[in-house]
């Protein structure tokens, strides 16, 4: 088997189109938005733009090194390049317990979607959505292993049938909100009043809302036109029609409901506020049909992070090389594939023995956003590091990949650090108790050959 990913598999725009999929407008705003407006309130318009600041900074910092750098490791290997391979490995190490958390709170939506279709009322059945999000969970895995062609072709269908049923919702809830508006509109919503106690979860829910746009950097080994950043910019550029979209709902929701039912609404918010501003039962359909799509789309972008993660950590020997080749035929990591369909359908089955979905997303929700923000913030960092010397030639690169990158990560290692002390146990046994287990697995010994010097002897 070789070690090296089919390249020029995806486009420009199959790359934005990642981008946007693995943030997950329709399964973000159905899932996540509620729990938002449930501790942030009626500033939570504010929580979604303060935090997508960083957030960018970030991504200005996935471009840069993507420049420079472009691997399927991504974090990982930018990590491990300048500050060795203990940093580097846990960066990586990371990305693959978020992942691992997420097969669970990706895939209960998948189920309560597909039940809302037929019988609402038995979304509340945890036994019964676990099970139906674990059937979608296998079969997506195994389009995934077809190949990275198919499933980007997939993708740009699912997602434009995405945001264009977005699209019209938010539409018709603008304007039946202009006659009938529960809470008037005040641009207080976009101030700092947060209830005492909730900027911690606030700040994480945002966290997660924003997280999965950097699978494009994971990707760009099979990414044409590297030789303008099509990975880099892809990513980039994709975190702004999530952001639109988030604030349109979040909008819409404040306008449309009180806060209480907005925030009570965790099973599919787009659901309610299609219902509620007139479309009825078709409205109903289309945002379920959205929620679907969706999370089948981030779902498989997030598998695509820990495949790619996991085959690029097995190529510089971090974790075994068993995971470090692909396929003869779909050129493809499968065997990072294989792994990951066991243990999801193991953690997606444990899951099932918690008291209710509200639960199980709550609390993934917070562990995942802590993990994300250790290794997003090392990103940060090793921009700022890379790009030391940028002064000497621009001042705006140095603003732009230096001072900018390396605020944001400062920003979210101390929002990590201090959502520790407000986490309940069971977001601390998986938040923390995923980091550490990774000492596990690390083997010192891994990183005696570099990854451009394996390629090389392929």
């Amino acid at each position: 088997m070789s070690t090296k990913l089919k390249a020029n598999s995806l486009s420009f725009f199959e790359s934005i189109i990642m981008g946007v999929a693995g943030s997950a407008p329709a399964y973000s705003i159905a899932v996540a938005i509620a729990g938002l407006l449930s501790t942030a309130g009626m500033v939570s318009l504010n929580a979604l733009l303060i935090f997508a600041v960083p957030m960018l900074g970030i991504a200005v910092a996935y471009k840069g090194l993507t420049a420079k750098m472009a691997n399927a490791g991504a974090a990982y290997e930018w990590t491990k390049s300048v500050f060795g391979g203990f940093f580097g490995y846990f960066s990586g190490w990371a990305l693959l317990v978020a992942a691992m958390v997420f097969m669970v709170t990706g895939s209960v939506p998948l189920g309560t979607a597909t039940i809302d279709l037929f019988d609402p009322n038995l979304a509340s059945n945890v036994w019964l959505t676990t099970g139906i999000g674990a059937v979608w969970f296998l079969v997506i895995g195994l389009v995934l292993i077809a190949g990275i062609e198919l499933t980007s072709r997939i993708q740009v269908v699912m997602s434009t049938i995405e945001l264009g049923i977005l699209f019209i919702i938010a539409i018709a809830a603008f304007v039946h909100s202009a006659g009938h508006t529960a809470n008037p509109f005040s641009w207080s919503w976009f101030g700092f009043n947060y209830p005492a106690g909730q900027f911690a979860p606030a700040a994480l829910a945002t966290v997660f809302l924003y997280w999965g746009w950097d699978v494009t950097a994971n990707l760009a080994e099979e990414t044409k036109g590297h030789e303008y950043n099509a990975a880099g910019q892809g990513g980039f550029l994709s975190i702004f029609a999530t952001i639109a979209s988030f604030i349109a709902f979040t909008l819409a929701a404040l306008l449309i409901f009180s806060l209480s039912d907005a925030s009570g609404f965790s099973d599919n918010l787009i659901y309610h506020v299609a219902v509620a501003s007139g479309l009825g039962p078709v409205g109903g359909y289309a945002a379920s049909l959205a929620l679907i799509l969706s999370s089948v789309a981030t779902l498989e972008t997030t598998m695509l992070q820990f495949s790619r993660t996991l085959f690029a950590m097995g190529r510089d020997r971090a974790l075994p090389t068993y995971f470090g080749q692909v396929h003869e035929r779909t050129v493809t990591p499968v065997r990072t594939m294989y792994l990951l369909l066991v243990v999801g359908v193991v953690v997606i089955f444990i899951s099932s023995f918690m008291p209710s979905i509200s639960t199980i997303l709550n609390d993934s929700v917070s562990a995942i956003a802590v993990q994300v923000c250790y290794y997003y913030g090392l990103a940060g960092l090793v921009c700022a590091w890379v790009y030391r010397d940028s002064l000497k030639s621009s001042a705006w690169d140095f603003v732009h990949y230096v001072l900018y990158p390396g605020l944001s990560a400062l920003s979210l290692f101390g929002l990590g650090l201090y959502a520790l002390t407000t986490f309940n146990l069971t977001v601390k046994i998986v938040g923390i108790g995923g980091l550490v287990i990774g000492v596990i697995f690390f083997r010192p010994s891994g990183y005696g050959t570099r990854v451009a010097d394996i390629v090389a002897e392929e």
